[in-house]
């Protein structure tokens, strides 16, 4: 079996047509985001074409910086590689990142973090573990997120909420909110401040404001930005925001006033959230990293969607 990458070699088009047929095509992995991280941080994208035995089998991001014409270098690939369908099987994983390895060896001044988009386990640690030279990180896997099923019928969706979920839903659907939904970024300028302020005040990770600025900037109507604010009285109670990319959608943001807690806007705003994304072809939408340790509340809140819960493999270098 062989495996090769073209590098750079499709145009943004025809990288997206690709991307598009992909289930659970996370983020990180997103042209769109390569392109507000390069601006943000001053690195280097590269996209490629994997090609297995001459079919076309997935594709993979990886992001550069050099300095010091190369003698300090770093390389990340951050949940990748993704496959197309038929594809993505152990013995293709082997494959690539034994290619990797030899691409970009380990050696003095280089840097490499490689957090691939398999599940954790035994079998996916054993595999990994016998590429020479390739070495985990950390005792645990490294990143948990929660996937959401939009194929699903809403009935049936609803019925599969955590009974406490579905009865803060119930309440603040009686409640008389209201939604304003922006896709063009009308509402950016209002939600940065306040998303700048909660999250020094609260001290979670996430993107910095410069990258969310660059986020909003590359994004397009094919993958757009979607802002969605519930008001109660023309009071601004709760935002989410939500960045499409592909089949796939991440919940990048979400803020909410003491009212909009109260009255679990929250809720009301996900679950709405649904129907909107359903319009740009969204399947599925990826919550976001969750962790037992310093965001329980966030996790359950997530969990009761009774979304599905995902735990890669964590980090290697």
């Amino acid at each position: 079996m062989n495996l090769e990458i073209h590098w750079n070699n499709l145009s943004l088009e025809e990288w997206q047509k690709r991307f598009k047929t992909i289930k659970r095509s996370n983020i990180l992995q997103s042209y769109h985001y390569a392109q507000a991280i390069c601006k943000t941080q001053r690195q280097q994208a590269r996209w490629g074409l994997i090609l297995i035995d001459g079919q076309e089998a997935g594709l993979v991001q990886l992001l550069e910086a050099k300095t010091l014409w190369g003698l300090f270098h770093a390389i990340i690939l951050d949940r990748g590689p993704l496959w197309f369908d038929g594809f993505g099987g152990a013995a293709h994983i082997k494959l690539f990142f034994e290619k990797m390895n030899m691409a970009y060896p380990k050696r003095f001044g280089r840097k490499r973090r490689f957090i691939p988009e398999i599940e954790d386990g035994p079998a996916a640690r054993h595999l990994l573990d016998q590429i020479n030279g390739f070495e985990r990180q950390g005792a645990t896997g490294s990143y948990q997120t929660l996937w959401w099923d939009l194929t699903i019928d809403d009935e049936e969706a609803r019925a599969a909420l955590r009974s406490n979920w579905r009865s803060a839903l119930n309440k603040a659907q009686k409640d008389g909110l209201e939604v304003i939904c922006d896709d063009a970024g009308k509402l950016y300028s209002w939600l940065r401040p306040i998303y700048k302020t909660d999250k020094q005040l609260k001290g979670y990770s996430g993107a910095s404001p410069q990258l969310l600025d660059n986020l909003a900037a590359f994004s397009t109507s094919d993958d757009p930005m979607v802002i969605m604010k519930a008001q109660k009285e023309g009071r601004d109670i709760a935002v989410v925001m939500f960045l499409v990319h592909g089949r796939s959608a991440t919940y990048q943001v979400g803020w909410s006033s003491e009212e909009g807690r109260n009255r679990n806007a929250h809720h009301f705003l996900l679950w709405q959230a649904r129907s909107v994304l359903k319009q740009y072809g969204v399947q599925e939408i990826d919550l976001g990293g969750v962790n037992d340790e310093t965001a329980t509340g966030i996790k359950k809140f997530k969990e009761g969607t009774n979304a599905k819960i995902s735990k890669l493999i964590g980090h290697y270098t």
